[in-house]
């Protein structure tokens, strides 16, 4: 991939989910790298648009929002319209919105299906058949954020497990379905920042996942936001499903 241009042909990255938490981070690292951003969002209104506010002061018309439902497919082309209307260009679709809590087996629902399906696979899948055509003028990427669980399952998660575990198939799908002219890959996080919700992660929990990660840290957003620009500038890098873990996925 060519080097970031400047001015009007600065790059454009649409960011699912970004917010809040990982996809803020996500969103603060490609904007410091001369990134425009499409900032998607569903519910975070305020959070959005502090954030657009902070770095459109920084770099004027840098950051658009955009308020949409994932789950609502047959709306997803509107997020690429809207890269297109305000910037001209779409190079990179960051798929990091995600929903996650527990399905145990006997205890799950179809609209827990539909909720954890929809937001980790469905979305993903179809806006990557949006944005593609728009892609695939500019020789950009598709980085989607999968889970290093789809191998060594977290027990009483099957719903987001099977999700992630298609978010993999899906990448290694497309990259070969879109090749050569987009590239499609991963990064798969370990335990990056704990989950706002769930039981399973009370602090006794959390100290166990702790001592089996061999850099002894959780991940931050700007872990995963690094990998990610790193993917983002790897023109011979297709098909790859990047743990960034800190080892944890070596001794599980």
């Amino acid at each position: 991939m060519a080097e970031q241009a400047e001015g009007s042909a600065a790059r454009v990255a649409l960011i699912t989910g970004g917010a809040r938490r990982v996809g803020a981070g996500i969103v603060r690292r490609l904007h410091a790298a001369g990134w425009r951003i499409v900032l998607h969002y569903r519910a975070s209104s305020a959070d959005a648009d502090a954030l657009a506010a902070e770095l459109n002061a920084q770099r004027a018309d840098s950051v658009i929002t955009v308020q949409l439902d994932l789950l609502d497919t047959a709306r997803l082309p509107e997020l690429v319209a809207a890269a297109i209307a305000h910037f001209g260009r779409l190079d990179a679709l960051i798929n990091n919105a995600s929903t996650f809590y527990a399905t145990p087996i006997g205890q799950f629902s179809e609209t827990a299906w539909d909720e954890l399906l929809g937001s980790n696979l469905k979305a993903p899948l179809f806006l990557a058949q949006a944005a593609a055509p728009e892609l695939t003028k500019t020789h950009g990427c598709i980085i989607s954020i999968a889970d290093i669980h789809t191998e060594r399952p977290y027990p009483q998660y099957m719903l987001y497990t099977a999700a992630k575990a298609g978010l993999v198939a899906m990448t290694r799908g497309l990259a070969r379905e879109l090749a050569p002219t987009v590239r499609v890959n991963a990064v798969a996080p370990g335990s990056n920042i704990w989950p706002e919700h769930g039981k399973a992660f009370d602090a006794t929990e959390q100290q166990r996942i702790l001592d089996t990660i061999p850099l002894q840290r959780i991940g931050a957003p700007d872990d995963l936001a690094q990998a990610i620009e790193f993917l983002l500038n790897a023109p011979y890098l297709t098909g790859v499903v990047l743990p960034v873990d800190g080892g944890r996925s070596v001794v599980l």
